[in-house]
């Protein structure tokens, strides 16, 4: 069949075991999008942008994520809940059962690559049984020309079957979905989530291994831009965290708003080709870059249209982890090609529910490597069943379930790199302020703008006892003043006007913070150990 906008070249997918050629090569976006339509998988906004419901995972399942335990793995990989090994027996019996099950389905399958440094360049295939599937890879990773495509040689495979259904007795998962890396054959094999997220989330832990083992790079779950003299920022977070948000910033070129790597060179590259941004309350008025990205091309997941295809972005029936993904030239105002040099800032966001910790302070380098291998933010009640007060979470170097390897090898490269560079590091408070969540609100977004524009324009000033108040329970220095920004807010004990129940709560957190950190205490220097909240609640 090989119907496709890029004629030229004819491929075979003999060498998996695909032995039809019922396959669409390199479809555009607008082909892909029809023939969702066509299929009854989606519908088109008002917009025209496509909208399609990803069925029963509208997130990562990040307990069906395993890694084939192999010799290239076995003694290099962190094993244990967050990587959980897979026999290679299992791995091919499974992929053969797939290969099988594709073997009736007309398929969609696409040439496209992973960062954007020629030099850590990484060539995909991914073959996907759904076309929006397909679209997604166009979105997100980086699209060949057509001069890359002539010559084009994949290294490692994304194999993509959300209607195919494991039997975990026989085939070794834990139910019928499953995410699998395999890294001696170099495939991503995903089966019964149609959750696109699971496809690019394949390959940011694949290069969480590869960059740090074999190419002295460190690999961030972070977003980054850059400035009109050439400085880079970078944002680490978790979801929700306002990654995405706070790069794509008018006045900053966006570089990527998910994942990157940091070169030995003290360069920065975007593995990705897209962005992929939460959408629940979504408003022109707060986020006008995504709000524009959206239009066709972009894929909508899982929200709710009205009959005459508004979207209803507060409407969170199917789920409060509604996206959308579009490529990246959907914003006007980005760095071509996707790399920044000369890093000079870096923010850890954090949604901190308990609102204790301020909302802007300066760390210094043990206090970094602290945080940035504790990774802490909050849920808040009603994100999970069962949630009814703040619980704090935590996740190493801001990115645990993609990080193969020990989440203190991260933070030593981060702290080198932190050192080499003299790189300032900033404690970024996303969550809530005037107390904790349920009592005091959200932090404005303007102010949270505010004050990182006053960070990247050196307006915090340095460090001094006149300048910065250090505070009290977990020792940050938070700034005094800063400018669009009331200085009440600057301190969070101040906003509560209750010193008692802050305090209380302040202690709450820091003792979270210190039974966390217990399980990387052996493998971190005192330097590190004392970057952590000092002081205990009696």
């Amino acid at each position: 069949m090989h119907s496709s906008s890029y004629q030229s070249k004819m491929i075979s997918l003999k060498n998996y075991g695909i032995d039809h050629d019922n396959f669409h090569y390199q479809e555009s976006p607008q082909a892909l999008q029809k023939a969702t339509i066509d299929l009854g998988m989606g519908a088109e906004t008002k917009n025209g942008t496509l909208a399609v419901n990803t069925g029963e995972f509208t997130g990562r399942s990040p307990q069906d994520r395993f890694i084939v335990k192999d010799a290239i793995t076995k003694d290099r990989i962190w094993w244990g809940s967050v990587n959980i090994p897979f026999e290679p027996e299992k791995f091919t019996a499974l992929y053969d059962k797939v290969i099988a099950y594709l073997n009736t389905k007309e398929l969609f399958v696409r040439d496209c690559y992973a960062c954007a440094d020629p030099e850590y360049k990484l060539n995909i295939r991914v073959i996907n049984e759904y076309p929006w599937s397909n679209m997604f890879a166009y979105n997100m990773f980086l699209r060949p020309t057509d001069e890359e495509l002539e010559n084009f040689s994949p290294e490692w495979t994304v194999i993509n079957a959300p209607g195919f259904m494991a039997n975990a007795e026989e085939d070794g998962t834990r139910q019928h979905n499953f995410a699998i890396l395999n890294f001696t054959e170099k495939i991503a094999l995903i089966g019964g989530t149609g959750y696109t997220g699971e496809i690019k989330k394949g390959i940011f832990s694949a290069l969480n291994f590869i960059l740090p083992v074999f190419k002295e790079t460190l690999p961030m779950h972070c977003s980054s831009n850059v400035g009109e003299d050439g400085d880079t920022a970078i944002f680490f977070g978790l979801s929700g965290t306002g990654k995405t948000t706070l790069s794509t910033d008018p006045n900053r070129k966006l570089i990527g708003d998910d994942e990157h790597g940091w070169t030995s060179r003290n360069t920065v590259f975007n593995f990705e080709g897209g962005c992929y941004a939460k959408v629940i309350n979504l408003s022109q008025e707060q986020e006008p870059e995504i709000y524009k990205a959206i239009k066709p091309g972009a894929i909508l997941e899982n929200v709710i249209l009205d009959k005459d295809g508004n979207v209803d972005y507060a409407d969170t029936s199917i789920t409060q982890n509604t996206r959308v993904s579009y490529p990246i030239y959907h914003i006007d105002n980005i760095q071509q090609p996707s790399i920044g040099k000369n890093v000079k800032n870096i923010f850890f966001l954090t949604a901190d529910a308990f609102g204790v910790l301020p909302p802007i302070s300066k760390l210094t380098p043990a206090q970094a490597a602290y945080h940035f291998i504790s990774g802490y933010t909050a849920k808040v009640a009603g994100t999970e069943a069962g949630v009814v007060e703040p619980q704090p979470s935590f996740s190493a170097c801001f990115g645990a379930p993609f990080m193969p390897l020990h989440p203190t090898k991260y933070a030593e490269m981060l702290s080198k790199k932190m050192k080499e560079t003299g790189v300032a590091v900033w404690l970024v408070n996303t969550g809530w302020t005037g107390g904790p969540y349920g009592v005091g609100t959200r932090m404005k977004l303007k102010y949270t703008r505010a004050m990182i524009s006053a960070a990247l324009n050196g307006d915090l000033g340095l460090y001094s006892y006149d300048t910065y108040h250090i505070h009290s329970v977990f020792g940050v220095a938070q700034p005094r003043e800063c400018p669009g920004v009331p200085t009440s807010v600057l301190s969070p004990r101040a906003t509560w006007n209750n010193d008692e129940k802050y305090y209380t709560t302040a202690f709450k957190l820091s003792n979270a913070f210190r039974e966390n950190f217990k399980k990387f205490e052996k493998y971190a220097n005192e330097e590190i150990r004392r970057g952590g909240p000092q002081r205990y609640a009696f």
